[in-house]
């Protein structure tokens, strides 16, 4: 049987929004469409609703380092616009094309290298404005009109994967763009070494803008870039640092290109999957053995590894990384379809998360399927 068409939706402010959830049809919120292949595959949608009118920078309070946007704007734009006051907000997934959205990056809880310093989604968000699938909005933070009591809808809203409500607006904390940034790079041919520098590294009493790990297999490097007037001092300290845990290493100050290639790491590339890992920072050697390539946060324990589309690939990780959690976020349709892209066993965690999406969306009209356990 053919699959019916889904309707498009373009609604322009949340209360449409919430119009088009009121009329209880299963509903895919859809942003820049840059990560709509993430997650498990999920029933098909009847309606496709867009955030695309939903695009505008609302209020850019430069004194108090705060902006409120709605959904559907473009990280990119959004980024133009705080550059002019020389602020940003501290948020720099891949978006290779620009495609990207405020409402599709906080729904995937996606982030770059710069989580090491400012953390991740959910340690930027002041505030939310959400159409809820029962028809009505709410709002969390700075400005209550309507709350759920018991629950910070900001934070849960962000890795939700729009299966609780959509989001229409954010109110979100920015920082100042660091007048200069340079990067130490660290060489090695084993895990362990690199492991051990991170390790060295962190304990330092140097305030880094990021710290990575990318590994090839039988080899990799650690980069930690500081941000300001004195960076370039900083990543002396960092790379002496490294360097006595016997790694090769270099200075790199015209370093935007080294941190665009580390991001492009994140994501997969042809017929290829990606898996991401949390895992204990002190797990970074075990988790590097394991992996063909990857890419890590050093600091917060946050890996992207690359894996043949295969599931015996996805189970041996799995097994392998035990009991951290192990995503499948980023792979071909087919190989979705035939695996349990989350990985959550029947028990207290799914429990909750169940009783949370009954709470939210009793009759499973968002997005339904697309998260763990099937919600």
């Amino acid at each position: 049987m053919a699959t019916t068409q889904a309707v498009l939706e373009r609604p322009a402010n949340a209360a449409e929004v919430a119009a088009v959830l009121a009329r209880g049809q299963h509903t895919r919120p859809i942003g820049g469409a840059t990560k709509i292949g993430w997650g498990a595959s999920g029933a098909h949608p009847e309606v496709e609703l867009s955030t695309e009118r939903l695009d505008a920078l609302i209020e850019h309070n430069e004194g108090d380092f705060t902006a409120i946007m709605q959904a559907g704007l473009r990280l990119r734009d959004a980024q133009e616009a705080f550059a002019q006051a020389g602020q940003r907000l501290s948020l720099d997934p891949p978006d290779p094309d620009g495609r990207a959205t405020i409402g599709g990056v906080l729904a995937t809880a996606d982030s770059g290298p710069v989580r090491h310093r400012y953390g991740g989604v959910r340690d930027l968000i002041l505030g939310i404005q959400i159409a809820l699938p029962d028809g009505t909005v709410a709002r969390a933070g700075s400005r209550v009109i309507k709350n759920v009591a018991g629950y910070d809808l900001a934070k849960l809203m962000c890795g939700a994967f729009g299966t609780l409500g959509v989001i229409c607006e954010v109110i979100m904390r920015l920082h100042p763009v660091p007048p200069a940034t340079a990067t130490a790079v660290g060489r090695a041919g084993d895990a362990g070494a690199l492991a051990r520098a991170a390790s060295a590294v962190r304990m330092q009493p140097v305030e880094l803008e990021a710290l990575d790990v990318a590994w090839e297999g039988s080899s990799g490097v650690i980069l930690a870039q500081a941000g300001g007037r004195a960076c370039g001092a900083a990543v002396e300290a960092v790379a002496t640092v490294i360097g006595e845990q016997g790694l090769e290493t270099e200075l790199v100050e015209d370093d935007e290109q080294l941190w665009q290639t580390q991001r492009s790491r994140q994501r997969a590339a042809g017929e290829t999957a990606i898996a991401r890992v949390s895992f204990p920072p002190a797990d970074l050697a075990r988790v590097l053995n394991v992996a063909p390539r990857a890419v890590a946060r050093a600091g917060s324990g946050v890996a992207w590894i690359e894996l043949d589309p295969d599931p015996d690939a996805l189970a041996r990780l799995r097994t392998a990384l035990a009991p951290c959690s192990c995503i499948l976020l980023d792979a071909p349709d087919w190989l979705r379809s035939a695996v349990d892209v989350w990985g959550v066993a029947d028990g207290p965690e799914l429990a909750l998360m169940e009783r949370v999406k009954a709470r939210f969306d009793p009759d499973a009209i968002l997005n339904r399927g697309r998260f763990a356990g099937g919600l």
